[in-house]
């Protein structure tokens, strides 16, 4: 007996569209075939998808989700619930350095992959993986990494900037090294002296409102440091990945890169596609939360990101999601812009966004939109049983209303933040149901999920073009 059978929805691949019914059994797709309705009375759930997009479900690579504590013990688990309203069924984590991490994670990347295992276990209603950050307090993390990456963790993340941050001489290691044992390092490419140095004339002309975050770090700080990286990588003969890439400047840098073929991939993310540093001039509460690094970029910049998604120079689109909140990581706006915690919510939007603004917004295609968020998110990140409505995958399905208008609201939201850099967006297309590994967690836009039902996916990186 056939254990779901979705029935009349138009499948949607990487490669085309196509009007099929999908068969589900012990977690995978079994068949995808034209008309399946004569099974309907052998199956044991049967599912209406006329007039729906049946998709992969949604791999989102960069989030910086939140761990349980004794204070706030749903905070992991209720971020997950967010995801899968989303659409969102497989989403990659870090250990994110300074909030909350031991002094043993601190020091190894081995025992701070120990620990968020421990924190994140049978805690999430999707499935989940993670990409290690490697810092400047680590010990000794190049003799580490072939040992992470045996434990299915063969993603990283170095930052060239803070005061955790790597420098060349150790990106370079870092690169070489991961690439070495088929890992990947990924990215967050400033320049650090720059930053700091304009963060400082700010400073001393008293100019601290939030709106100077934006010109402490202008474009040229990112490109001068996305072309520095991709440098090191080709110099260590590696792959790199860029994270949430903000600007044309550093798009070119990438673009070059790829043209003579380097294994150079970047991600951007709904925030640069669709806001613009214009929200930086209103008042300052509201100016903080749109601290974001790289910060909001100026108009016309958000176009030439959707030409890089629509011609294959970016690779993809994370939401690079922090759940911080207003009256809390965020309440340091009074005091000084170079105080207040980066980052905003994302991982609930993500999907409705690049539809919306992508697809019905004429840009991209929606076999191109599938691509972006699914399948090449799962070829890139090693997420081998992810990422395609394919017989054999993961059944992991999103049942997407095209059709569908709606108006964004943080208090519709289910994150664990208290806003959305997105209130009062009009969008269109809606997720009505989510499926994880043939189990819904989303029906009808219903929560009927479960907290531990999410599996930590072990991964391994394969040929990466």
């Amino acid at each position: 007996m056939t254990d779901l059978l979705i029935l009349g929805g138009t499948v949607v691949t990487a490669g085309g569209s196509h009007r099929a019914d999908v068969a589900v059994d012990g977690g995978r797709i079994a068949a995808i075939v034209p008309d399946l309705a004569a099974l309907s009375g052998t199956a044991r759930e049967t599912v209406d998808a006329s007039g729906l997009l049946v998709l992969p479900g949604v791999i989102d690579v960069h989030t910086h989700t939140r761990v349980a504590s004794d204070d706030e013990p749903d905070r992991f688990f209720q971020d997950s619930v967010a995801a899968a309203f989303g659409g969102t069924t497989t989403f990659l984590a870090f250990n994110n350095p300074g909030t909350g991490s031991s002094p043993a994670a601190a020091r190894s990347l081995l025992a701070g992959l120990r620990e968020w295992r421990t924190a994140t276990n049978a805690d999430s209603a999707v499935d989940v993986a993670l990409s290690l950050v490697v810092t400047s307090t680590h010990d000794d993390p190049i003799a580490e990494l072939p040992a992470a990456i045996a434990a299915g963790v063969p993603t990283f993340k170095a930052f060239m900037v803070y005061d955790f941050g790597v420098d060349d001489r150790t990106l370079f290691r870092l690169l070489a090294a991961a690439g070495a044992n088929g890992g990947m390092l990924e990215v967050h490419c400033e320049n650090a002296t720059i930053l700091e140095a304009l963060t400082a004339r700010h400073l001393a002309a008293g100019e601290t409102a939030p709106r100077f975050h934006a010109s402490s770090r202008p474009p040229y700080v990112e490109a001068e440091a996305t072309g520095r990286a991709i440098a090191l990588a080709r110099a260590a003969d590696a792959p790199l990945y860029i994270v949430h890439l903000s600007c044309a400047e550093a798009l070119a840098a990438v673009r070059q890169a790829r043209a003579e073929g380097r294994p150079v991939f970047a991600e951007t993310c709904p925030h640069y596609l669709t806001l613009t540093g214009e929200r930086y001039d209103g008042p300052p509460e509201e100016a903080a939360r749109y601290v974001i690094s790289p910060p909001l970029r100026a108009a016309g910049q958000p176009e030439a990101l959707w030409r890089g998604l629509a011609e294959g120079d970016l690779a993809l689109v994370g939401t690079d999601h922090v759940p911080d909140r207003v009256g809390i990581e965020k309440r340091s706006w009074p005091e000084s812009f170079d105080r207040i915690s980066n980052g905003a919510p994302g991982i609930e939007t993500l999907v409705a966004l690049v539809y919306s603004e992508g697809v019905a917004g004429g840009r991209i295609g929606v076999e191109r939109m599938v691509d972006l968020l699914a399948t090449t998110p799962a070829r890139l990140f090693g997420l081998r049983s992810k990422g395609a409505v394919e017989v054999g995958r993961d059944a992991d399905l999103v049942l997407f209303d095209p059709a569908a208008r709606r108006i964004i609201h943080a208090a519709e939201l289910h994150h664990t933040s208290d806003y959305t850099p997105y209130e009062g967006f009009k969008v269109s297309g809606a997720v009505r149901s989510t499926v994880v590994r043939g189990s819904f967690v989303v029906r009808d836009g219903t929560f009927v999920g479960r907290r531990g039902h999410g599996r930590f996916v072990e991964r391994g990186l394969g040929p990466l073009a």
